[in-house]
């Protein structure tokens, strides 16, 4: 019963994996077991959707309601041309024309979605329902599913069990379920954190396919950083929010043509940047373990790879995405990464803290210094809001992720110059996290109902 680390990384589309690739893959797994059904499958004649609580609230801004069309003609989010896709659900729109699992055609169109954003479901705000109906329009089968973060998409019946146990079906070891096992594991075997997560895996996979899996990760964090300097022009939502990645890039590189490490900061913020744009267009990212959170893990593990000297990239990579991987298994399964659960201290708070702790080891940092440079990062990020201008992924996510960067890279140089002993645990902080999201108001988390969402641009809530 335990997580993978390519269950908290997976290659998506933009601009939320909890509000687009996560209602993706509920309305894929629908149809497809629906038509699998022999019993209910010849019967289907339509087919109706209910969004609930923050999928709602933020439907248009994160491209839910084109992630559900999308999914229900049976697209994946590693494999779907999101430009391709999001034309056909225009032609459907205008059209008609759905094809259940790509077969049965149902008069669905995305206007047909129903909303209720002041409805919230008891089990988590990101829920969701999917009717079955025959042709008389009497129900055959009604679905309810929650995303719960970072793309993980759990049924109602399930919602009792662990995260773990929903992501590995009760198969494989635990090697650890804390950060104090974890260490343990680490001082009792006398290995890295990257180690101890590189005996979890190999109860999935051979060492062959861990590694040829997380270079491609890596692979795709770094076209998606070189797609997002390359790339100019003003993001789509309605906002006008120009993209900057590309003139930064220009910029920078005519002052600085060789990497000095005075601006490495700059360069870190740039490649956070060019993720998140990429992210806010609706382009192919790496969800790490959020989209919203995307552009931190590649940007400093990107820094690791340009400034570590003397070491493989591929090798400080593999590593890397090992330790990040741990640590997110833990923030996943005894909080959240769900910036509609927790708010934004769930998704950039996790990757920060995730991103610091890789980078300690990648620098040489003993375990007891990894896990403390995880617990600065999110000790710094507690109670972090959720609280997306027009319900869009872009002010102030874009420039928080950038931040966030920088910040993963202090807490591992401050963990790094340390013993490695620290007043507060891991656990305790990923458990005040997880307090501190449930006492927060819901208007605050990822609603787009409060804080900057309305302060800054008056948005109005439709009705449920």
């Amino acid at each position: 019963m335990s997580i993978s680390t390519f269950d908290m990384f997976t290659i998506g589309i933009g601009p939320s994996s909890s509000h687009t690739v996560g209602p993706m893959r509920a309305a894929a797994l629908f149809a497809r077991e629906l038509l699998a059904d022999d019993r209910l499958g010849p019967r289907v004649a339509e087919v109706a959707v209910h969004l609930y609580g923050s999928l709602a609230a933020t439907a248009e801004g994160h491209g839910t309601l084109d992630a559900v069309v999308m999914g229900l003609e049976g697209a994946d989010p590693e494999n779907v041309d999101p430009v391709a896709g999001r034309d056909r659900v225009r032609r459907i729109e205008a059209e008609g024309g759905l094809r259940l699992d790509g077969s049965l055609e149902v008069s669905l169109r995305p206007s047909h979605i129903v909303r209720h954003p002041l409805t919230f479901l008891p089990r988590h705000s990101n829920g969701m329902a999917f009717l079955a109906l025959d042709a008389e329009g009497t129900e055959l089968q009604r679905r309810t599913m929650f995303s719960v973060g970072g793309g993980f998409v759990v049924d109602e019946a399930d919602m009792d069990r662990s995260i773990a146990e929903v992501a590995a079906e009760g198969e494989g070891r635990q090697i650890f379920t804390t950060g104090d096992e974890l260490l343990r594991v680490c001082e009792d075997r006398g290995i890295s954190v990257s180690e101890a997560m590189l005996l979890r895996e190999r109860q999935w996979r051979s060492d062959e396919e861990i590694r040829a899996g997380l270079l491609t990760l890596w692979r795709a964090m770094e076209d998606c950083i070189e797609r997002g300097v390359r790339t100019s022009g003003v993001l789509p939502g309605g906002l006008e929010v120009r993209r900057r990645a590309s003139s930064w890039y220009d910029s920078l590189a005519a002052e600085d043509p060789v990497r000095l490490p005075m601006n490495a900061f700059e360069w870190v913020s740039l490649a956070a940047l060019a993720v998140n744009e990429e992210n806010a267009a609706g382009g192919r990212v790496v969800t790490a373990p959020t989209n919203g959170a995307a552009g931190i893990i590649p940007a400093v593990l990107h820094f690791a790879t340009t400034y570590i000297e003397g070491v493989d990239p591929e090798e400080i990579a593999v590593r890397f995405l090992l330790t990040a991987g741990a640590i997110g298994s833990l923030y996943k399964e005894h909080a959240s990464i769900s910036g509609a659960e927790v708010g934004c201290q769930g998704e950039v708070g996790s990757a920060c803290s995730m991103a610091a702790r890789a980078l300690c080891e990648a620098m040489g940092g003993k375990p007891a210094q990894v896990e403390n440079a995880a617990e600065i990062a999110m000790e710094h990020n507690l109670g972090l809001t959720c609280d997306p201008v027009g319900g869009l992924v872009q002010v102030p996510c874009i420039e928080r992720n950038a931040m966030a960067a920088v910040k993963a890279i202090t807490a591992a140089r401050f963990a790094l110059r340390g013993t490695g002993e620290h007043f507060v645990s891991l656990d305790t902080v990923i458990e005040t996290m997880r307090r501190t999201g449930k006492d927060m108001h819901e208007r605050y988390k990822e609603t787009a109902t409060g804080g900057l969402a309305v302060t800054a641009v008056p948005v109005a809530v439709p009705d449920c």
